[in-house]
C-alpha cells in the first residue's frame, strides 16, 4: 500500500507542481520512488521480508526461499494492498477515490521494457542474495528502480500487483486497463528471463543458501549473535 501511495502520490504532486515539464515530472516521480522503495523496504522487511511483488515471490518460491504456500498467500495481500495505495494517493489529493486510468501504454516497445525492467530486478535481488550481499537490497532495489524510470520506455512497473493498483488511478502514473494484462504477462516472462539469469550466473551453494531473499536473514547475517536460518 505504502510503495503504491508513493508511486501514485508523487506522479500526482509531480503534476501539480510542475505542470506541462514531462521531463521534469517524471524526474520527480522518480525520486520519490526510489527513495520511497528504500525506506518501506527497510520498514517491513524484518517483518515479511518485503515481498512486495508477485513476481519475486514466485521467483523466491522456485529457488526454495519461500514455501509455494506462502507465496500463494502473499498475492492477493500484494494486490489488494496495491489498489488500497491508489485509493490512498488519490483521496490525500482530495480525487475521488478511485478513478480509472486512461493513460494507455502496451506497445511493442513498452512490453519490451518491462521484460528487460523485470529481469533485472529478479537478478539484481538474487545476486545479491546469492553472494552474501542481502543487506544491501533495500538500497540498491530502490537505485535500481529509480534508474529503471529512466532506462526503460514503460517507466519500469516491474511488479504486477502494482500495474493492477495504477489502473485505479487516473493519474502520471496509472495504466489504462486495456494495457494492464499485456504488462503483466512482461514482466511474468521477465521474472522467468531473470531467474534463467540468475541460474546461469549464480549457481546456488552451500553459503549462499543461509541467505535467500528475505532480508530479514541479512539482518542476521550482520548481527553475529543471531542464529543464521537453514533454507526453508
Amino acid at each position: 500500500m505504502l510503495l503504491t501511495g508513493v508511486v501514485v502520490g508523487s506522479g500526482i504532486a509531480a503534476v501539480q507542481l510542475s505542470p506541462g515539464q514531462v521531463g521534469l515530472e517524471l524526474l520527480e516521480n522518480a525520486a520519490a520512488t526510489a527513495a520511497g522503495l528504500f525506506a518501506v523496504i527497510l520498514m517491513v522487511g524484518p517483518v515479511s521480508g518485503a515481498h512486495f511483488n508477485p513476481v519475486v515471490s514466485l521467483v523466491d518460491a522456485a529457488f526454495g526461499g519461500l514455501s509455494w504456500r506462502d507465496a500463494a498467500a502473499y498475492l492477493p495481500a500484494q494486490v489488494a494492498g496495491c489498489i488500497g495505495g491508489a485509493v490512498l494517493a488519490n483521496l490525500m489529493f482530495d480525487r475521488s477515490a478511485l478513478s480509472v486510468a486512461t493513460h494507455h501504454r502496451a506497445s511493442g516497445a513498452h512490453l519490451l521494457a518491462e521484460v528487460v525492467a523485470t529481469a533485472g530486478l529478479i537478478l539484481l535481488i538474487f545476486a545479491l542474495a546469492r553472494s552474501g550481499r542481502a543487506e544491501r537490497a533495500p538500497a540498491a532495489v530502490g537505485a535500481y528502480i529509480g534508474a529503471a524510470y529512466w532506462f526503460t520506455s514503460s517507466t519500469s512497473f516491474a511488479n504486477p500487483a502494482i500495474t493492477v493498483g495504477r489502473m485505479f488511478s487516473d493519474s502520471f502514473a496509472g495504466i489504462a486497463p486495456a494495457s494492464a494484462p499485456a504488462f503483466i504477462a512482461a514482466q511474468a516472462v521477465g521474472g522467468a528471463v531473470g531467474c534463467g539469469l540468475v541460474r546461469l550466473f549464480y549457481p546456488p551453494t552451500a553459503a549462499a543458501g543461509r541467505l535467500v531473499s528475505d532480508p530479514r536473514r541479512a539482518a542476521d547475517a550482520t548481527h553475529p549473535s543471531r542464529e543464521r536460518s537453514t533454507p526453508r
